[in-house]
């Protein structure tokens, strides 16, 4: 039984004021925020950047080489390199649809 009705709103808006805040966060925000905190520290991750690891090919390259859709059961089991400096690294399903979304619109982008 619910004593004080405006006190339950008042308690629900409350608690869900950080979820609405972080839903302006975009998809694409996001799939950059996943590769800036996993890749960046080796790849080029935007359209014009350089990767800061010499070896590390640019993320505007890979796209072609790899299409952005073909990625998610590599991203979601871990991409195994050959290379001795790259990490393996998991991602959750939201994660996986995010880095997909960026490196889609990286890929059209880089395709002009």
């Amino acid at each position: 039984m619910v004593r004080n009705p405006a006190a339950l709103l008042g308690a629900c808006l409350a608690a869900a004021l950080p979820i609405a805040a972080c839903s302006d966060t975009s998809i694409h925000d996001k799939g950059r925020a996943a590769l800036e905190s996993r890749c960046a520290r080796c790849h080029a991750i935007g359209v014009d950047d350089k990767s800061p690891h010499a070896q590390a090919p640019p993320f505007r390259e890979i796209v072609h080489r790899y299409p952005p859709e073909n990625l998610a059961e590599s991203l979601a089991e871990g991409i195994v390199s050959g290379h001795p400096d790259m990490p393996q690294f998991v991602m959750d399903p939201d994660e996986i649809g995010a880095v997909i979304d960026y490196l889609s619109n990286l890929l059209a982008k880089t395709s002009k």
